[in-house]
């Protein structure tokens, strides 16, 4: 069976060294392509060399259009802006496009679920198979405890991140809203400052800390009248996000066109 080549846009920075990588280490998956912004000095270098292996013959280009025409797949954690063109061109391919790009507005998501009518689109605000299972836990724990039982998403992430709360954390308020059947926007308390006044009920509640070169932790909170649950996942390392982005590929790939996550990865929407 041949290969699925997958290319890795966002090719040199962080999370796109860590997918070339990973890629290279995963059976049934090989790196078809390497794109980065124009005007990147990576562009014309090695994949390989820049992700810090041997050189696979794959230069980094700064136009995706003949690139994605030959591939089966994209694996794309960058900017919004990006992935919507991303998508875009993906959809012109009809081939599989992995998103873990954060910070999407309803806009946004509105445009990928265009691209969806003709590309088989896999979206997430984590990659993770593990926050993934934790979301649906959340989810089960929001519909068995009522609002006696407050909420709140605590996440932490390195410095240099530029958006809060996290993906992570609003898709795992997202699961607690859909666990309470009731609107996240219309309930969910971003920023306390000052005399805020009692916690309203049946809210849910989420702080954002930032410091060091912490991957991604996040806990959600049930607190109740003399005790508390706590559920909670912990990022050690990059990998994780960039295996969790191959499975959903390769499970996306000869699917029919449409918008799937990482829940039917794992089945829980069977």
């Amino acid at each position: 069976m041949t290969d699925m080549g997958l290319v890795i846009v966002g090719a040199a920075g962080r999370m796109g060294r860590t997918l070339i990588r990973m890629v290279t280490e995963t059976e049934g998956v090989t790196v078809a392509g390497a794109i980065e912004r124009e005007g990147s000095p990576f562009v014309g270098q090695d994949a390989g060399v820049v992700a810090g292996l041997p050189a696979l013959g794959i230069t980094i280009t700064d136009d995706p259009l003949p690139v994605f025409a030959k591939a089966q797949g994209v694996l794309d954690f960058t900017t919004p802006a990006a992935t919507l063109a991303f998508a875009e061109i993906a959809a012109q391919a009809r081939i599989v496009h992995v998103i873990g790009t954060t910070g999407l507005s309803v806009e946004d998501h509105a445009a990928i679920d265009a691209a969806a009518r003709h590309a088989v689109i896999m979206q997430s605000g984590n990659m993770s198979l593990g926050v993934n299972l934790l979301a649906q836990l959340v989810r089960q724990a929001a519909r068995a405890l009522d609002a006696d039982f407050d909420i709140e998403v605590l996440e932490m992430h390195h410095r240099h991140k530029v958006d809060a709360p996290s993906g992570t954390a609003l898709m795992l308020g997202q699961a607690a809203a859909e666990g309470r059947d009731i609107n996240l926007a219309e309930n969910s308390v971003r920023v306390r400052d000052g005399i805020t006044g009692p916690r309203e009920r049946g809210t849910i509640g989420f702080a954002s800390l930032r410091g060091g070169s912490v991957i991604g932790d996040h806990s959600v909170m049930l607190a109740g009248e003399g005790e508390m649950i706590t559920l909670s996942h912990h990022a050690s390392d990059r990998a994780l996000f960039a295996r969790g982005a191959i499975k959903a590929a390769l499970w996306a790939h000869g699917r029919k066109p449409g918008r799937y996550s990482m829940a039917d990865v794992l089945g829980f929407t069977d």
